[in-house]
């Protein structure tokens, strides 16, 4: 354990509020009076009824002051305990070992989530932000849609990949040894999904093999892999029809959790996928979710991270790795179980040549000496030329056979075909000198100089890390220090890498619509001074150019819905629809098939030659060559860089001749034998342990224990009014009793929900929104209600049913709490109050929609915000105010005085403050982004947890069930 003391310092800050706030009470009601000389004779003043026994002021005494401190100390005595508590306990840590088995494995795997998901919510947010500033467009309650929308989409991915690896499995072994089956086999079979329909007649690579699929963009590479993985038909509702066997497994039988031990699968934009917080627990989460041994888990990610070559990364946190790690990690993770099967979507995507090579000799080496059937889709394929056995296309919607393309050379043995001297007489747009750019104390760019030229386009090359998109984005906002940017004239345009935030409407056609008025605005704010002759076309027009053909389909679909290209093209669309004089792009060939680089490389060479300045920053040095540009050299955030080492040439290794399995040791196979030797067998499969089960109570049982740990919870709340119907010396003992009910009734209900929580795209959304109403309700901590996880947590529940605001408001709690180690007797009280505000949302009525819906929720959220304050007050009360003045708690004092006590006492210090503001923000959010939210959050409907295609489709077209 590592002791930390800011969680002590503020439990000590707390107890002295807590002090210091006795003490005024003692004064304001009845005085400070005692025995002694008098310090202040303040006049003494009644109320009127009903408060009649009140008396405000009085006079005050030192031995008054000093008796209202010392009955304060048992408190705040007990507060400090908590602050030690916390500053010695690392919460977090415990969330993992809680999900590695037990009645709270779901929950708690959903907290590992939560908490894995705060930094990806920060970068989130600075990303938004920069997204607004560079659309021109404020950052305001709209910018919450385009952060919801990325919020959603990496819960989704973090639900595939705890699907993938086994969560919520009941199975204990998916093939019999030495079945006779290739590892994947299909035959006359279409995957179909919306309106992709996708034709697979014969596709069955070999043991030990790597087979590149590669395709247009769109063309249905992901939508193969992922029919393969099971994720298409069991999860993202989509259906095949044919023969699909992996192994001697039907994939039309079982889900990807009852397959994660024959399939491993690495997504695209893999750090996006993490589902927890360090490399080792991301590495070794499928063994721990099927049960495996804490000692043989450990042992195994370490055999693996070696194997990989990640072992000096294990102890790293997964935000802070680079794409290239990050790509290895999730190839560890992907391989940790001995999968016969590995499919890999897009690992070459944003890597430069380095991590590139690592990537590809890594999928080498699992192929030729570990025996494993790799399947490999990807757009940058050509790199892949010299490990590769077999090229499959995607042509005409069908997977057809292909031909190699030609071997990449070696960065240091290609032609140059590109200039790399500044023009001379060609007018200068755009300029730096010495331009350093620092964020939190680190230099992410130092000393750069560079210039621009009147239709020149320019290609910032490096690897990564070498502070690229940091300089684009200092050039575009004016930003860093030394000698600023200088532009004449015009504007600057950024694309950036995570362009997707530029998107703040729900269709195509609202963006495009949006970029054409924000032309219109540009053009008649600046008379039409600045606009180049012939260059300004509208957004749909210019978007057709882009694609190469016309228009989006209709232009109703979101944004976010369409493929990785098409996306990466209509953000280019929306930031050069005003002609900028300077347009900067980030990896423009991001995600994009070699038709569609050609397109983009048109439009670029077309704005260059109307006289636009274009700067880009890539890891694509063809494109650059083929679009002209003049090569920018760019290492350790100097432009142009500095004489360093020589690339690492980007073409791999040649294949490596198959290792005899008696030469080999097992660690370094995944199966423990050479399956080159052995075509149709499959891994022996371990059935020691079986996989952890979620324990399910019977529904019966589950709503009792459900109703009985509420009505519980209530009485701990309201136990100073009931203990007014007790005997006085039950009375006396009703406050202890309340504190270990309240915690008692959480386990009760952590344990009757815990079965229910069995799927993974469940977990995954509360896991990554509870996050956000951690970040929100942290942020707000101390602004006196203006708050907005009232608004999360109504929306929420109202989108997915009573059930799933339960657990949010719960699981916010707990993770909020944690984050700011705010954990106390308090606590239990919080997470019941919460998750009553979300549960209430999913029991208004179900056919209430449109403008008549956000009323209701309006309503509602007014409703929930002075309840959810008078509960948190009353079980407080008489611990806040203590014994001995006007409102104090008094044991055996009829129900109406204690009543009247308390309604003064939370009017003061709640009502007319801090639950008013807690009201008026929830219906302020509500009416600004009620139904954006709204609307992205049933497009995230979680599934049933039910198996079979049919089921799971349709789970995701209702509202979460009792399964959630």
């Amino acid at each position: 354990m590592t002791f930390r003391p800011a969680p002590l310092r503020a439990a000590a800050a707390l107890a002295v509020i807590f002090v210091a706030a006795r003490v005024i009470y003692r004064i304001l009601f009845n005085g400070a009076g005692a025995d002694g000389p008098v310090l202040l004779n303040l006049p003494p003043v009644r109320l009127p009824a009903p408060f009649a026994h009140v008396v405000l002021l009085g006079p005050v005494t030192a031995p008054g002051l000093w008796d209202a401190v010392l009955s304060a100390l048992p408190i705040a005595g007990l507060i400090l305990a908590f602050g030690l508590v916390n500053a010695w306990v690392d919460v977090a840590r415990g969330f993992v070992r809680l999900a590695r088995g037990g009645p709270f494995q779901g929950i708690a795997r959903t907290l590992v989530v939560a908490w894995a998901a705060l930094p990806a919510l920060a970068d989130a947010a600075r990303s938004v932000r920069l997204a607004f500033r560079l659309r021109g467009e404020k950052f305001g309650p709209r910018a919450l849609v385009p952060m919801l929308e990325r919020t959603l989409e990496h819960a989704s991915r973090v639900a595939a990949a705890l699907e993938l690896r086994g969560f919520g499995s009941r199975n204990s072994r998916h093939a019999p040894h030495g079945t006779g089956r290739a590892p994947v086999e299909i035959n006359e079979a279409f995957f179909t999904i919306g309106s992709t329909r996708l034709r697979i007649d014969n596709f069955r690579p070999a043991p030990g093999s790597v087979t590149v699929i590669t395709g247009p963009t769109g063309s249905g590479k992901s939508t193969m892999l992922r029919g393969i993985a099971g994720l298409l038909s069991h999860v993202d509702g989509g259906d095949f029809s044919g023969t699909v066997h992996v192994g001697a497994v039907k994939r039309a039988d079982a889900p990807p959790r009852d397959t994660a031990r024959l399939i491993g699968v690495v997504l695209q934009n893999p750090r996006a996928a993490f589902a927890s917080t360090r490399v080792e627990d991301e590495i070794a989460l499928a063994l721990e979710l099927r049960g495996e041994p804490r000692e043989d888990a450990k042992a195994r990610t370490l055999e693996v991270a070696e194997r990989i070559g990640v072992t000096a990364l294990l102890h790293r946190d997964l935000s802070t790795l680079s794409a290239g790690e990050a790509t290895l990690v999730a190839i560890a993770a992907a391989v940790v179980d001995r999968p016969p099967v590995l499919l890999v979507d897009e690992p070459l995507a944003d890597l430069d040549p380095n991590a590139r090579h690592r990537v590809i000799a890594v999928l080498n080496s699992l192929a030729r000496e570990s025996g494993a059937c790799v399947i490999v889709a990807e757009h940058r394929a050509r790199p892949l030329v010299p490990i590769a056995d077999a090229w499959w296309t995607m042509h005409d919607g069908g997977l057809v056979p292909a031909a190699a393309p030609a071997p990449s050379l070696p960065v240091e043995e290609r032609p140059t075909s590109a200039a790399i001297e500044e023009p001379r007489g060609a007018e200068r747009v755009l300029s730096a000198s010495n331009l350093s750019v620092h964020r939190e104390g680190k230099a992410l760019v130092r000393d750069a100089s560079l210039s621009v030229h009147r239709g020149e386009i320019v290609a910032l090359v490096g690897p990564n890390g070498a502070g690229k998109s940091s300089l684009l984005v200092a050039l575009a906002l004016g930003e860093g220090t030394g000698s600023e940017a200088k532009i004449d004239g015009g504007r600057i345009a950024l694309v950036p890498d995570a362009s997707d935030d530029l998107f703040t409407r729900d269709t195509v056609a609202g963006e495009l619509r949006a970029a054409d008025r924000r032309t219109a605005r540009h053009a008649a704010s600046a008379g039409g001074r600045d606009t180049v002759a012939g260059s300004t076309i509208p957004a749909w027009a210019r978007l057709a150019l882009l694609r190469g053909q016309p228009g989006m389909p209709g232009g109703t679909e979101h944004p976010r819905d369409l493929s990785a290209g098409e996306r990466r093209i209509l953000a280019i669309t929306l930031q050069t629809a005003d002609d900028p004089q300077v347009l900067l792009i980030d990896e423009p060939t991001k995600g994009l098939d070699p038709t569609a680089r050609g397109a983009v490389a048109t439009a670029l060479r077309a704005a260059a030659r109307t006289g636009t300045a274009v700067l880009i920053a890539t890891h694509d040095l063809d494109f650059a060559r083929q679009i002209g540009a003049r090569i920018l050299p760019m290492r350790e955030g100097v432009a142009p860089a500095v004489p360093g080492p020589t690339p690492v040439p980007v073409a791999a290794p040649a294949p490596a001749p198959a290792v005899p399995a008696e030469a080999m040791p097992e660690s370094i196979s995944l199966h423990g034998a050479n399956p080159r030797h052995d075509h149709v067998a499959m891994p022996a499969l371990h059935a020691t342990r079986r996989p952890t089960r979620h324990f399910r109570m019977p529904r019966s049982v589950e709503v009792a224990i459900l109703a009985a740990a509420n009505v519980l919870a209530l009485g701990a709340f309201c136990w100073p009014l009931v203990a007014a119907a007790l005997p006085q010396d039950a009375a006396a003992a009703l406050p202890y009793a309340a504190l270990a009910i309240a915690p008692l009734a959480v386990v009760a209900i952590v344990v009757s929900l815990d079965g229910s929580v069995r799927s993974a795209h469940t977990v995954a959304l509360l896991g990554v929104l509870a996050a956000v109403g951690s970040a929100i309700r942290v942020a707000s901590t101390g602004v006196g209600g203006v708050e907005a996880v009232f608004i999360l947590l109504i929306l929420a529940g109202r989108a997915f049913g009573a059930r799933f605001g339960m657990l949010l408001g719960a699981v916010t709690i707990a993770v909020s709490s944690a984050l700011w180690s705010g954990i106390g007797p308090w606590s239990p009280f919080q997470i019941f109050a919460c998750a009553w505000v979300g549960a209430g949302a999913g029991l208004l009525p179900r056919n209430v929609r449109g403008k008549a819906e956000l009323w209701m929720l309006c309503a509602y959220g007014v409703v929930a915000s002075y309840v959810f304050g008078l509960l948190t007050n009353l079980w407080f009360w008489p611990f806040a105010v203590g014994a001995g003045t006007g409102i104090s708690y008094v044991p055996g004092a009829p129900l109406s005085a204690n009543l009247s006590s308390f309604l003064l006492y939370s009017f003061i210090t709640s009502t007319a403050g801090w639950d008013t503001l807690r009201a008026v923000t929830t219906i302020v959010g509500i009416a600004l982004v009620g139904r954006a939210v709204l609307a992205a959050l049933r497009r995230a409907k979680p599934l049933s947890g039910q198996s079979g295609a049919a089921a799971e489709a349709q789970g995701a077209a209702r509202p979460v069930s009792a399964d959630v």
